[in-house]
């Protein structure tokens, strides 16, 4: 079992690294194979709407100038997809947003390539506007019929400058049992 993580924050060191990092270690500890990927920061572009990707269906989009088709396969491969993202006014940031676009698109286009993998959601927040960027991550799992996997509170972490967030102690035990969660829900889909 696999589980990958998207780190949409710019910053690889960041909040939202270090709340990916917590599920990551819960699911290392049940024996599930991890990966992070960081996508903040790198060039990745919102869908251009050429729907290419219902012509070729060959799992990847037909705009090759950046990243995504590294990021494509991760998924498609994955048991499991942990989506993280900083919340910029109100919502994901841009490069979350961009991936969730055109993965999207590309995952319809070759009939739900992620249809029933175990998906959640992490957002680091510095104050308000982190329930709407929650909410925009559960979208893409639920309109993908990926199964979404819950904590003990919204996967909400809170904290603003690089670090912060290890002050908030019950994010990161939420952090905790969400990979708790994860790791039970994959093991109870593999048996």
């Amino acid at each position: 079992m696999k589980v990958v993580a998207f780190n949409g924050s710019p910053r690889p060191k960041g909040n939202t690294s270090i709340l990916l990092n917590q599920v990551l270690e819960e699911l290392k500890n049940e024996g599930i194979e991890t990966e992070l990927v960081q996508v903040g920061g790198r060039p990745i572009q919102g869908c251009l709407a050429c729907y290419k990707c219902f012509e070729n269906k060959d799992k990847k989009c037909a705009y090759h100038q950046d990243a995504l088709n590294e990021y494509l396969p991760k998924m498609w491969e994955a048991d499991g997809i942990i989506l993280g993202s900083p919340t910029y006014f109100c919502d994901v940031n841009g490069w979350m947003k961009a991936l969730i676009e055109r993965a999207g698109l590309v995952n319809l286009a070759n009939g739900h390539l992620l249809k029933r993998k175990v998906g959640a959601g992490v957002v680091a927040v510095r104050r308000a506007g982190g329930i709407h960027a929650f909410n925009s991550l559960n979208h893409f799992f639920l309109i993908a019929q990926m199964i979404v996997v819950g904590s003990s509170y919204w996967n909400i972490g809170i904290g603003r400058n690089e670090g912060e967030v290890n002050n908030d102690a019950e994010g990161l035990r939420t952090m905790k049992t969400l990979g708790q969660n994860m790791a039970w829900l994959l093991k109870k889909m593999q048996a």
